[in-house]
């Protein structure tokens, strides 16, 4: 993945910038006591600052905010004049934002109010920090690979979608198996019964394809993943490709119909004979960062591994 400036050098942020000519959206999940509390303080901060704050509507009744604050009811513009997308809440409120952010290429800072957060860039008690690199625009631009999903039967396009994280085939009975054939690169590599398959880029390792079995993958790495659900196979295993690749996941005509999963949110049913493929989406998602610090030192601290004696190489 790419990395870029999203400011100017240090010395030149925002020295010529007025309060009317920054505008931040903020997303947050209202039903959480602690997004409520935490999304009024940002906004309280932001505008202290000069730089407007735009909410959803339907959010802000359940919000306490000023007369300042705009309020719009959503729709493919919402974002349009904002610099920044900051998204308050857990791993399905940042996807919700992914969702609003990548077409329109505002970059998206996540504050972690859930138990992981691998998306989030702070967490609850670094709103004040947040506000403060926000205002000096004191961070950078991350791009992450998305996945670009049709939907075949009969040979026809039936559906098309896109995922950050992944795009998960899966059965849609649980007493039943679901049967399917495993394709890269128009080869079929594998076919099994199971709970189904999951397709994911370096970002969405970290989470379903991560339960499944599969790899970490450094955000860095160019590649898509195939990991297997509990299949009944001698050979399933987590499979890492060319980032060009094309997978497919055929569900074979003698299994009940499965479900295709994008992200965990968008969900479309899978007829018996439905072909699902993947590959690399055309339009990123780009993540505002804070930090300078390597995916080493998140993946330890997120799943809060054993590091206690490590000495580092000799100096």
């Amino acid at each position: 993945m790419t990395t870029s400036e999203a400011s100017q050098p240090a010395g030149a942020r925002h020295t010529a910038e007025t309060a009317g000519d920054r505008t931040v959206f903020l997303l947050a999940h209202t039903g959480r006591p602690a997004a409520i509390r935490s999304a009024e303080r940002v906004v309280q901060g932001l505008l202290r600052s000069g730089i407007g704050v735009r909410v959803l509507a339907a959010e802000a009744a359940d919000l306490s905010l000023p007369p300042a604050v705009q309020r719009v009811d959503g729709g493919q513009d919402v974002l349009d004049g904002c610099e920044l997308l900051i998204v308050l809440g857990g791993d399905g409120t940042l996807l919700r934002g992914a969702e609003m952010a990548r077409l329109s290429g505002v970059p998206l800072l996540g504050v972690n109010l859930g138990r992981v957060g691998f998306l989030a860039e702070a967490e609850r008690d670094d709103l004040d920090k947040v506000v403060h690199r926000v205002v000096d625009r004191a961070y950078q631009v991350e791009e992450r690979m998305t996945l670009d999903i049709l939907v075949r039967k009969d040979g026809q396009v039936v559906h098309a979608d896109w995922a950050l994280n992944e795009a998960s085939v899966e059965k849609a009975a649980r007493e039943r198996l679901l049967e399917v054939v495993t394709e890269v690169d128009g080869r079929p590599v594998s076919g099994f019964g199971g709970d189904g398959v999951v397709c994911a880029t370096p970002t969405g390792s970290t989470a379903y394809a991560f339960s499944a079995g599969g790899p970490v993958v450094w955000p860095e790495v160019e590649a898509l993943l195939m990991v297997p659900i509990s299949a009944h196979a001698l050979f399933a295993k987590p499979l890492v490709t060319a980032p060009n690749s094309v997978l497919a996941v055929e569900v074979q005509p003698q299994t009940p119909h499965g479900v295709l999963w994008c992200d965990g949110r968008r969900t479309v049913e899978l007829p018996a004979g439905a072909r699902v493929e993947v590959r690399r989406g055309a339009v990123p998602v780009r993540l505002a960062r804070l930090h300078q610090a390597s995916f080493t030192d998140r993946l330890v601290a997120k799943f809060a591994l054993p590091v206690a004696g490590w000495r580092g190489a000799p100096r």
